[in-house]
């Protein structure tokens, strides 16, 4: 049984559907966020909105129990709440670190949709980076 056959036996589909096309937009719009973050005047919006989206990813996967996208969600919205505190440039370390992270919450999406087993998380995605270079 797959992830998506899990949450279909434990949860009504219409909970499941629903969270399966917002995981899909805010998948598909995490990236140019993320990328946008190099822009001075793109930064603020984005790190907003990209905390909203984790955010919401770390709520939605905490109802569904669906423990690995719940913790990664938990640790990105941290780090992205320090990013809110501060008033330089994001560094390319923590772009690069987001991207990865965006391609793991991507692995994710498709596993859901082939209705396969959670990928296992990256562990050099545990590395936090450092945010004042």
């Amino acid at each position: 049984m797959g992830i998506k056959s899990d949450l279909d036996s434990k949860f009504d589909f219409e909970i499941v559907d629903e969270f399966l096309d917002h995981y899909s937009m805010m998948i598909d719009s995490m990236e140019v966020m993320i990328l946008d973050l190099s822009k001075i005047n793109m930064q603020r919006r984005s790190i907003d909105e990209l905390f909203r989206v984790f955010h919401n990813i770390k709520s939605a996967s905490g109802y569904l129990q669906i423990e690995p996208m719940t913790r990664l969600s938990t640790l990105v919205e941290d780090e992205l709440e320090q990013l809110r505190s501060k008033t330089e440039p994001v560094n390319d370390e923590t772009i690069t670190w987001l991207l990865e992270i965006s391609d793991m919450f991507a692995q994710w999406h498709d596993d859901l949709k082939k209705d396969a087993e959670l990928s296992k998380v990256r562990f050099a995605l545990l590395k936090i980076p450092d945010l004042d270079k």
